[in-house]
C-alpha cells in the first residue's frame, strides 16, 4: 500500500474535520499530491492539490475552507476541513501522480495512485 489514508468521520454542518495520507518517501518527494472526492454516481472531484514544494491550489468551493499540508517529518499530506457544508459528504481518497500542472484543472486521469479513500459525513 503507498498511500494510506486515516480521519474524517461524522460531524454537523459547520464543524471541521482532518484527513491524513501516509505515502511513500519517493512518492512524496516527486509527485503532486492531491486529495479527490467522489460522491455515489458522480465523477472524482479534485479537492486540493499540493505540489512538490508545498505550493498548494484548490477547487473553488472549498477555497477558504479547507487547508492542504504536507508533513516533511511523517511524509503525510493533511487536509484540514473547516466550515463544512452538506454538500462536502463524499469518499475523499488520497491521489499521487505527475500531472501538467498541479492545480485544480488536473483530472483523477492524471493521478496513478491512490488511497482507499476515507469518509466524510456533514449533517444539517
Amino acid at each position: 500500500v503507498q498511500l494510506m489514508e486515516s480521519g474524517g468521520g461524522a460531524v454537523q454542518s459547520g464543524g471541521s474535520l482532518r484527513l491524513s495520507c501516509r505515502a511513500t518517501d519517493a512518492m512524496y518527494s516527486t509527485h503532486c499530491m492531491a486529495w479527490f472526492r467522489q460522491r455515489d454516481g458522480e465523477e472524482r472531484e479534485g479537492v486540493a492539490f499540493i505540489n512538490m514544494d508545498g505550493y498548494t491550489n484548490y477547487t473553488h468551493s472549498v477555497k477558504g475552507r479547507f487547508a492542504a499540508s504536507k508533513d516533511n517529518a511523517k511524509k503525510t499530506i493533511d487536509l484540514e476541513m473547516n466550515r463544512l457544508k452538506p454538500k462536502d459528504y463524499a469518499t475523499y481518497h488520497c491521489a499521487a501522480g505527475r500531472p501538467y500542472n498541479c492545480q485544480s484543472e488536473s483530472r483523477a486521469y492524471d493521478f496513478g495512485q491512490w488511497g482507499e479513500g476515507g469518509q466524510v459525513t456533514v449533517s444539517t
